[in-house]
């Protein structure tokens, strides 16, 4: 499960430029930065023009009982549940991050990252709920660098597959069976 993650631009020049091109879209809008909850209105990658284009979600599609949202979809059953079908057939996205986060079992907070850059993507779903974009995290079973904290884990996209994630229909099943890459993992 993907409960929180952070997004910050200070150290990323792919973050920074995702900010860039989404502040000249939305012309001054305030974009959350630092850490992410559910709820948080937050850049997104989707497909507009056959290209990634940023955009403004709110994270977590509403409960059929309007009471909370659902943050996470799991990528091996996203095909059969009525609430993910669609999307994942007609409506992928990218989740821009620095990394995500876990809490083991001593209650420590974890950021987990891609060794080498500060920009994770996260593959996710998107839909429209009331005239609001927004979009769930895609998740896959853990690799054994985060599996004996969480058996749960982003499904993370390499960054030259963002476009083929969001625009190319007929990878999208092996995708979502790949294994993701390894992470290194900081206490915060």
């Amino acid at each position: 499960m993907c409960g929180r993650y952070n997004f910050t631009v200070e150290q990323s020049d792919e973050l920074r430029e995702i900010i860039e091109q989404l502040n000249a879209k939305i012309h001054g809008k305030e974009v959350k930065t630092g850490e992410i909850f559910p709820t948080n209105q937050v850049p997104l990658l989707i497909g507009e023009n056959d290209q990634a284009s940023p955009v403004l979600s709110i994270w977590g599609f509403p409960k059929f009982d309007k009471k909370g949202v659902i943050i996470n979809a799991r990528s091996e059953t996203a095909f059969e549940k009525r609430t993910f079908r669609e999307s994942i057939i007609n409506r992928r996205c990218i989740i821009p991050s620095s990394g995500f986060y876990e809490w083991d079992s001593e209650k420590r907070k974890i950021m987990f990252r891609l060794d080498g850059t500060n920009a994770l993507y996260m593959a996710g779903l998107y839909n429209y709920y009331q005239d609001e974009l927004r979009f769930v995290i895609l998740t896959t079973a853990a690799n054994d660098s985060i599996s004996d904290v969480h058996h749960r884990m982003p499904l993370v996209i390499p960054r030259n597959e963002i476009d083929t994630w969001i625009l190319d229909d007929m990878v999208t099943s092996d995708i979502l069976h790949r294994i993701p890459p390894q992470l290194i993992r900081e206490v915060v």
